[in-house]
């Protein structure tokens, strides 16, 4: 697979408690991380600091434009519920893939400057296990 720009990249979530996940307008970011907990199995003897992985988790940020027709991610980051969600790098016209899914909590914060747009940014934490498809 070849290299791609991140200009038609996208996140999909459920923004309500109930429906089909629904693209998230006016981002222009996201990250998600896998990450492993490190586990000290450091015993008596051993030369160095010895760990072994613990489970996987994976987390996730966003960021973007305040979109006033839309309540964005306020509500899945207000009612505590775990929303399905679809995380595309490339969601170009005739782009099936790869892309991750599963289910998170979102978090929301909103910032306002008087010499900038207003902007949305939060933070997703895992609630499932996530699946790269692709």
């Amino acid at each position: 697979m070849a290299r791609i720009a991140g200009r038609a990249g996208r996140l999909y979530v459920n923004l309500t408690s109930a429906g089909t996940a629904e693209p998230v307008a006016f981002l222009n970011k996201w990250g998600i991380d896998f990450s492993s907990d490190d586990i000290d199995v450091t015993a008596f003897g051993d030369t160095g600091k010895v760990a072994v992985a613990g489970l996987p988790a994976a987390s996730g940020s966003y960021g973007g434009f305040y979109d006033d027709a839309t309540v964005q991610l306020y509500s899945a980051a207000t009612d505590g519920l775990a929303r399905r969600f679809y995380l595309y790098p490339s969601n170009s016209v005739g782009s099936a893939g790869p892309y991750w899914m599963g289910t998170a909590t979102f978090d929301a914060s909103f910032e306002s400057d008087v010499g900038g747009a207003v902007t949305v940014s939060g933070n997703f934490m895992a609630a499932g296990p996530i699946t790269k498809i692709g």
